[in-house]
């Protein structure tokens, strides 16, 4: 879970025209270096699933949208390990993610002011969304809160935030609640803890030091008024914004499936009654959920955790093919916390799915490492919706048997995106008809050859004109 500030550089173009002999006929070649490119795509409609390829989300536009980011947990309320914690430069952020192409963000929610995990360091965050105004001190040396009282400064916070992030084309899912601290940190420090709040609220009822009852079915009915009045709070402050999505809670346990349930069908009925509707989505249940429990919520969309199915998939190292019923989100904080590299990224990708890479982003960072290869990541995942949009992707749907590298993006026919993992040739089945191609290394970000070929119908075989791994955009020339 993690991010450091190190952008990308500039996007630069090199056009070189030569001729090599590639998959055995001669070419003109167009070679380009590209990075991710700074732009930023407008935003227009509230999102809603594609009727045409339910894999991914569209909007006023039609289109599809693919999404594929880098986020990190200070997004929202500013977190660190003094009190009051360092400021969060939201700004550098966004130029963070246009820098690398990027179009989605999660915008975390942290619920305890003062955090303590089981490495010991003591972390700090504000704002939060009551006000602190006694009479008497929290656990923190702080006024307890008032859980009837909103503090405007954090709505306003996320209000300003979701603009400025519209207003650069990103999406944003806004974490209404964190199930993680409810299980893993010091609940000593909770403003659900009886000792920290004026309303005589007590998220523990049953004194196991733990916070789970919160989001335990049912839930008490004095709880159940105050996450529902924060839960409109929120909806209130964004809700006239079109990039918008919900996000229940960060991995809450298996104990949260009825509430998360529950909360999907409140946050839509609430909605409905409201200008614009929004996509609400549920994340893997921590520890010791399943996938199944996503697959069956009344959510829009989900992010899996790894998940070993039959035949061998596995959201991690082999994605399952996305098939509609949800748009999936799989993202590294569910699946390592901190891990991925280029070929998740593209594996993802091409499974149909939204990649999203939990990234450290602050050096030091909060939590986690940085990783060796994070910005070999970064720039992959921008490398992908160029791609994404280059394409007519509410056309295009995975499929295992049209290349033998089992990762083939297709409208059959008409275009086709391949990787291939590893080195070496590989076949793509393909209809009858002539041929652009594009050479993609995912390692230099360069274009390596591009060219046409001419396919009979069937097997063809090709071979990158670089070692390791590669990318292989196919669109078909119309005849005539």
């Amino acid at each position: 879970m993690g991010h450091r500030n190190t952008t990308a550089p500039s996007a630069t173009w090199r056009l070189l025209l030569l001729s090599v002999i590639a998959s055995g006929f001669a070419v003109a070649v167009s070679v380009e270096n590209i990075s991710a490119q700074s732009s930023s795509r407008q935003v227009t409609g509230p999102l809603r699933v594609c009727a045409r390829n339910p894999r991914y989300f569209t909007d006023g536009s039609g289109k599809a949208i693919y999404f594929a980011t880098a986020h990190t947990w200070t997004n929202l309320q500013d977190i660190g390990f003094t009190d009051p914690p360092p400021a969060f430069d939201f700004d550098r952020y966004l130029r963070f993610l246009t820098d690398h192409h990027y179009n989605y963000i999660r915008l975390w929610r942290w619920e305890t002011p003062k955090d303590i995990e089981k490495d010991k360091k003591v972390r700090y965050s504000a704002p939060h969304p009551w006000k602190r105004t006694g009479p008497g001190m929290a656990w923190d040396g702080k006024l307890k809160f008032d859980l009837t009282t909103f503090d405007e400064e954090y709505f306003a916070r996320m209000r300003q935030r979701v603009q400025a992030a519209s207003e650069r084309g990103i999406y944003v899912s806004v974490m209404l609640f964190d199930g993680w601290e409810l299980q893993f940190s010091n609940w000593t420090g909770h403003p659900f803890n009886r000792e920290n709040n004026i309303n005589s609220i007590n998220g523990d009822p049953e004194g196991i030091g733990l916070g789970s009852a919160l989001q335990s079915w049912p839930v008490a009915r004095d709880i159940d008024k105050i996450q529902k009045a924060y839960v409109r709070k929120v909806i209130d402050t964004v809700n006239d914004f079109d990039n918008i999505l919900y996000e229940i809670s960060n991995e809450s346990g298996p104990y949260s499936i009825d509430w998360q349930y529950a909360m999907i069908e409140f946050i839509k009925s609430y909605e409905s009654g409201k200008p614009k509707q929004h996509p609400v989505g549920m994340s893997y249940q921590y520890l010791g959920g399943s996938n199944s429990t996503l697959f069956d919520s009344p959510a829009d969309w989900i992010s899996p955790n790894p998940d070993s199915r039959t035949g061998g998939f596995n959201y991690r190292d082999n994605p399952p093919p996305g098939d509609g019923r949800k748009v999936v989100l799989s993202d590294t904080d569910h699946l390592w916390g901190n891990g991925g590299d280029r070929r998740w990224v593209w594996k993802s990708f091409l499974r149909g799915l939204n990649p999203l890479y939990m990234d450290p982003y602050l050096d030091p960072p909060v939590w986690e490492r940085l990783l060796p290869n994070i910005e070999e990541v970064r720039r992959n995942l921008g490398y992908t919706r160029m791609y994404a949009e280059r394409m007519d992707l509410t056309a295009m749907t995975p499929d295992l048997n049209l290349s033998s590298t089992k990762y083939c993006l297709a409208n059959l026919g008409v275009e086709y995106l391949v990787y291939q993992p590893e080195n070496g040739a590989f076949s793509v089945d393909l209809a009858a008809g002539t041929y652009t191609y594009e050479w993609f290394n995912p390692v230099s970000g360069a274009k390596a050859a591009a060219g046409s070929t001419a396919a009979e119908g069937g097997r063809k075989y090709f071979n990158a004109p670089f070692s390791g791994d590669a990318v292989l955009y196919l669109k078909r020339v119309r005849e005539g």
